[in-house]
C-alpha cells in the first residue's frame, strides 16, 4: 500500500546531466529549477558543488532566489577515508552552498567499499555515520543515498543494512535505497524495500535507474512497499540508459493510484518539453503521458471509436497531463491548449472565437516550418499580440547584411554587420563589428534602437542554442535558433527558424527586443 504523502525529489540538474549529450548552463539550471518549483516538486537537487565551477555558480545564484515551496539540495559524498568531516574540503563546499537540504552518497555494497574505495567495512561505516552527524550538527536536513543498495543487499544483506543503519545513527532524515546499476527486478525491489521499511524508524526513499527498462516500475514497487520519497529526472535523463522518469511516475501516482503529489498535473507536458528544449534534445514523441503520439490515433477502428467515446482507446484524459488527442486523418482543434497558454500569459480569449482559431492556424503553420514554442514563450506571446492586433511596429526593417573575412596571409578575421531601419519615420543606418555574425547583428541593431528606445540597453543575450531540423538534408537542413534574454529583472526566450542560420538568429533576436519593448 502506497503511503498517502509522497515526496518528489528531482535530480535532473545533477544526475540528469550525467547523460551523454546533456549539458545545461547556469542560467538553464536556474530556469529549470524555477519551472520545477512552480510545478510543485518538493526537492530540487542542484548539483555537486565539489565537482565543478558551474555547480558552485548555480548555488550562488540559487541563494538569491525566493523559492515557492521546493527545497534546493546540494549533493556530495561522505568524507574521505581516515579523515574527519570537519576537515574535508568537499564537505565544506556542501555547507558553503547554503542549501536547507544536503544529500550525501555512501557505499552500501561490500564490493565498492573494499575494492573501489579500498577501505575496511568498519571505516566505511564510520565515514557514513560521521558525515551525516556532522552535517546534522550544522542544522541541515540530510538525505543519505545508499549507493548500489540492492546489489549490496543481495550479496551481503547484513553489511548493506549496517550501512544504512550507520546513516540512521548519524541522524539522517531520509534513507534512499539506490538501484545504481539499474539491474534489480521489480520483485527484488519490492521485497528488499519492505524489509528495510520494517527495520527502520525513519522515512525511506527510492532511487532507480533504467538499465533494464524498469526504472519507473521499480520506483513504484518501492513506493508500494513503504518508501515515501521517489527520486528521478524529467524525461528520464541520466547516465547510461537513464534514471527513473518523473514524467511517468508522477501521473501514475496521481491518476492511477490516487496520491496527490503536484497541484497542476496539467502542466506536465509543458514541463517535459521545456526541459527538452533547454537540453537541446529532440523530444521523445512516444514518451508515456507527455509524448506527441501518446494520444494519437490513426485511421480505421481506433480513430472511429475515439471520436465517439475517447476513453475507448485512451487510458486517461489527455488534458490531465497537458497533452491532447490527435487523429492523424482528421486532427482535432486543440483550442483548449491555446486558451490555457494565452490565459497564462495574461490574455482573456473566448473559446471558438475567430482570434483563437487564427492563433491556432498560425501556430500549426509555424510548427510545420519547424517552430516550437514550448520554451520560447516570449515569441508565442508576440504571435498572440500580432493576431489580436493592431500592433504598431517599433521599427521597419529595410535591409541587413553580414560579412565575414578571414585572412590566413595577414592573420586576422573580422565580422561586420550593417542594419538599415526606419524608426519613427527616420531612416537609420548602422554598422558594427562582432565576434561572429549574430554578435555583430546584435551590436548594429542596438546602435540603431537605443537612441530611441533606451531600455534596449538593459537587455543581455544570455544563451544561444541552435537545432538542426531535418538533418537528413545535410547542409541544406532548416535551422531553429533559441535565444535566452534577460534584463536582470525578467528572463525570456525567443525562437527563429529559417534555412539560413543568420536569418533564424535575426528573427529570434528581433523578437527578443520587441518583447522587451512590448512589456
Amino acid at each position: 500500500m502506497i503511503p498517502n504523502q509522497i515526496m518528489i525529489y528531482d535530480t535532473t540538474l545533477r544526475d540528469g546531466t550525467q547523460a551523454e549529450g546533456i549539458s545545461f548552463s547556469v542560467h538553464d539550471k536556474i530556469r529549470i529549477a524555477e519551472k520545477l518549483d512552480a510545478f510543485g516538486i518538493h526537492y530540487i537537487e542542484g548539483g555537486w558543488p565539489g565537482s565543478n565551477p558551474k555547480d558552485i555558480a548555480f548555488f550562488a545564484e540559487a541563494k538569491r532566489h525566493k523559492w515557492r515551496q521546493a527545497k534546493i539540495c546540494a549533493f556530495g559524498s561522505t568524507c574521505r577515508a581516515n579523515a574527519k568531516p570537519a576537515t574535508d574540503a568537499q564537505i565544506a563546499l556542501l555547507l558553503e552552498a547554503q542549501t536547507p537540504t544536503v544529500t550525501i552518497v555512501g557505499k552500501s555494497w561490500r564490493l565498492h567499499a573494499e575494492q573501489i574505495l579500498g577501505v575496511s567495512i568498519e571505516e566505511n561505516l564510520r565515514m557514513i555515520r560521521d558525515s551525516v552527524a556532522y552535517l546534522k550538527s550544522k542544522g541541515k536536513e540530510v538525505m543519505f543515498d545508499a549507493e548500489h543498495f540492492f546489489d549490496g543487499y543481495k550479496e551481503d544483506s547484513a553489511q548493506a543494512m549496517a550501512a544504512i543503519e550507520a546513516a540512521a545513527e548519524g541522524g539522517a532524515d531520509v534513507i534512499v535505497l539506490c538501484d545504481t546499476n539499474g539491474g534489480a527486478m521489480v520483485h527484488e525491489v519490492s521485497e528488499i524495500t519492505s524489509a528495510v521499511v520494517r527495520a527502520l524508524s525513519i522515512p525511506v526513499g527510492i532511487h532507480t535507474h533504467n538499465d533494464c527498462e524498469l526504472g519507473v516500475a521499480n520506483a513504484l514497487a518501492g513506493l508500494r512497499s513503504g518508501a515515501t520519497q521517489v527520486q528521478g529526472t524529467i524525461n528520464g535523463y541520466g547516465e547510461r540508459t537513464g534514471n527513473c522518469n518523473l514524467t511517468s511516475v508522477i501521473p501514475n501516482l496521481q491518476l492511477k493510484l490516487g496520491i496527490s503529489v503536484v497541484p497542476e498535473l496539467s502542466r506536465l507536458r509543458e514541463l517535459s518539453l521545456f526541459v527538452d528544449e533547454l537540453a537541446n534534445c529532440q523530444h521523445n514523441i512516444r514518451a508515456a503521458f507527455v509524448g506527441t503520439t501518446a494520444f494519437t490515433h490513426k485511421g480505421g477502428l481506433h480513430a472511429h471509436a475515439v471520436q465517439k467515446l475517447a476513453r475507448s482507446y485512451e487510458h486517461i484524459e489527455p488534458g490531465d497531463v497537458g497533452n491532447h488527442q490527435h487523429i492523424v486523418v482528421s486532427e482535432l482543434s486543440g483550442q483548449s491548449n491555446v486558451l490555457a497558454k494565452a490565459q497564462e500569459l495574461g490574455f482573456e480569449l473566448e473559446k471558438g472565437s475567430t482570434h483563437v482559431a487564427a492563433i491556432l492556424r498560425e501556430v500549426k503553420r509555424l510548427e510545420h516550418l519547424g517552430y516550437e514554442f514550448e520554451a520560447a514563450e516570449a515569441s508565442f506571446e508576440l504571435l498572440i499580440r500580432r493576431i489580436l492586433g493592431p500592433v504598431e511596429p517599433f521599427w521597419e526593417l529595410l535591409e541587413y547584411h553580414c560579412t565575414y573575412i578571414r585572412s590566413v596571409t595577414n592573420k586576422y578575421e573580422t565580422c561586420e554587420a550593417t542594419v538599415k531601419l526606419r524608426v519613427k519615420d527616420q531612416d537609420v543606418h548602422t554598422v558594427a563589428e562582432g565576434d561572429g555574425p549574430v554578435n555583430a547583428l546584435d551590436a548594429a541593431l542596438r546602435k540603431a534602437l537605443i537612441p530611441v528606445y533606451p531600455s534596449i540597453e538593459t537587455v543581455i543575450l544570455d544563451d544561444y542554442k541552435v537545432r538542426i531540423i531535418g538533418s537528413s538534408q545535410g547542409t541544406g537542413a532548416r535551422t531553429r535558433v533559441l535565444i535566452d534574454s534577460t534584463d536582470h529583472h525578467d528572463n525570456w526566450c525567443t525562437v527563429g527558424v529559417s534555412d539560413n542560420i543568420i536569418e533564424a538568429s535575426w528573427l529570434a533576436l528581433v523578437d527578443s527586443f520587441e518583447y522587451k519593448l512590448r512589456r
